[in-house]
């Protein structure tokens, strides 16, 4: 099957679908690829490049006559109308916001394949391109507002003064998030975020941000892995809370997208007038009409002095790694395609990624798929009756009987024993009580596990140890002594190593 990689038409894009890189091994799977003239020049990839990786250099007429069609933004209408019959076309297509395009796609059994319909499940993370894209967008987005601000982002001091650094509140911690937050914790910048997601927040706050929440416990996950809609009385604490961070940040960066609806409004022109002058908005929703009241597609507006970002290229402003990505996703689409790697592709309906990125089949539409649930369920209650079995009862009562039998033999031990082997039975026994209740308890994020069983170990060692240093016999104070010495290197230096590597986790 031969394979024909489209060059973008699209205004200001210099991305491309398909990198040298990953063309020798997609040719491992049996394919033949042809690269339309002058595909990457924008992306500094020379035709050289493909050449020497395995590629045929062609013209465009001549890459629609091969038999699977790649490129990266959604196809026009004359693109699709010069699809044929049983040719396959992958890209990002947005189905539920072309409605009209997807209605031209109804013939000659071709089949669409979108990059922005897999769904969101651990499987298909290495297929996911909308994640990749935005996790160059998310990095794009903090240089664009640096470039804007006019001011550095870390904080100095310098023999002309102090230099403070720049507040940046992060709205959105998905994957754009989050990668807008570690450039900006890296450029030196005070990091807030906001999410309506609570799991999040140890992600955030692993990056070196302060993540900020709202006085309402509502959990905004939902089962595709996107934030969902909020309750109103949530919406005004959030709205709320931005107000009271916009007197305060000198960038703000949103990221908040709900798929197929129109980007939600949370920063507004009130907002906007409670900033400085020179602060800057970074809108990645602009795409989806912005999550700031003000923001216009792919504009810079000024507000009173401050800047409104609305770039919708983000990515295509980093055009080597954004295409390096996007051509990793799509070997990974393909490897999962050509099960056999006979260069033969086959859409298995019964995959929940391959179906849920086919949004027509053979000349029908099948957008939307069926929905895969993504979210941690509960577990599912216990059986009544394994509860109310008569085996319980007795699994109790076998648990009793070792009990008793230990206590039996402490008591025959205490009654025929000589009294200094008690003496040091009991001091076994508190420094294995104590050494389990002073080290092995500690919590666990204060050290690793093999650090909580060492020290405890040798906190029973220690604790033995000094009972025996007011002995008169030199050689047991002596092997005391060294115990106690070897024991403390060992406790000290577990919890400085533990120090040292959480260390590496903070800012």
């Amino acid at each position: 099957m031969k394979i024909g990689v489209l060059k973008e038409i699209k205004d200001n894009e210099k991305r491309v679908a398909i990198t040298p890189s990953v063309i020798s091994k997609i040719k491992k799977l049996g394919f033949e690829i042809y690269v339309e003239k002058d595909l990457g020049i924008e992306a500094s990839l020379y035709d050289e490049l493909y050449s020497t990786s395995g590629a045929e250099i062609c013209s465009k007429e001549e890459i629609y006559n091969c038999d699977l069609l790649l490129k990266i933004n959604k196809p026009t209408s004359e693109e699709i109308n010069k699809l044929r019959n049983s040719q396959t076309l992958i890209s990002f297509f947005s189905p539920s916001l072309n409605p009209e395009l997807l209605e031209l796609c109804k013939r000659d059994n071709i089949n669409i394949l979108s990059m922005d319909s897999v769904p969101r499940i651990s499987r298909a993370q290495k297929m996911d391109a909308l994640s990749s894209m935005a996790n160059v967008a998310g990095s794009r987005a903090v240089i664009e507002a640096a470039h804007c601000y006019g001011r550095f982002f870390g904080g100095q001091i310098t023999a002309a003064g102090k230099i403070n650094p720049a507040k940046i509140l992060i709205i959105g911690a998905g994957v754009a998030g989050l990668s807008a937050i570690g450039t900006a914790s890296s450029l030196g910048a005070i990091v807030k975020a906001f999410d309506t997601r609570p799991e999040v927040k140890e992600q955030v706050e692993s990056l070196g941000a302060q993540f900020l929440t709202v006085s309402i416990d509502e959990d905004g996950s939902s089962k595709d892995g996107y934030a969902k809609v909020m309750s109103k009385e949530f919406i005004d604490a959030e709205m709320k809370l931005f107000a009271e961070q916009a007197k305060d940040v000198d960038v703000i960066i949103t990221t908040a997208l709900i798929p197929g609806k129109e980007a939600p409004k949370l920063i507004t022109r009130e907002m906007v007038e409670m900033m400085k002058p020179g602060s800057v908005i970074v809108d990645l929703a602009s795409q989806q009409g912005g999550n700031c009241e003000l923001c216009k597609k792919d504009q810079i507006v000024d507000h009173n002095g401050v800047k409104i970002i609305g770039f919708t290229d983000l990515p295509s402003r980093l055009p080597s790694q954004s295409s390096e990505l996007y051509a990793n996703n799509l070997f990974h689409i393909l490897d999962e395609l050509t099960p056999h790697k006979d260069g033969k592709i086959m859409i298995d309906m019964n995959d929940d990624v391959i179906r849920g990125m086919t949004i027509v089949k053979d000349g029908e539409i099948t957008y939307p798929p069926p929905k895969v649930e993504v979210s941690v369920t509960s577990k599912p209650k216990e059986d009544k009756k394994v509860k109310e079995s008569p085996k319980i009862p007795s699994k109790r009562k076998s648990s009793i009987i070792p009990g008793v039998l230990a206590l039996s033999l402490l008591f025959l031990v205490g009654a025929f024993a000589p009294a200094s082997f008690m003496n040091h039975f009991t001091v076994f026994v508190l420094s294995c009580f104590i050494g389990y209740m002073v080290i092995w308890n500690v919590t666990a994020s204060l050290h690793t596990p093999l650090m909580s069983v060492t020290n405890a170990v040798s906190s029973i060692i220690i604790i033995g140890a000094i009972t025996q240093v007011s002995t008169n016999d030199t050689l047991s104070l002596i092997l005391s002594g060294l115990a106690i010495f070897i024991a403390s290197i060992n406790i000290f230096g577990g919890f400085a190593v533990t120090k040292r590597m959480l260390g590496m986790f903070k800012k």
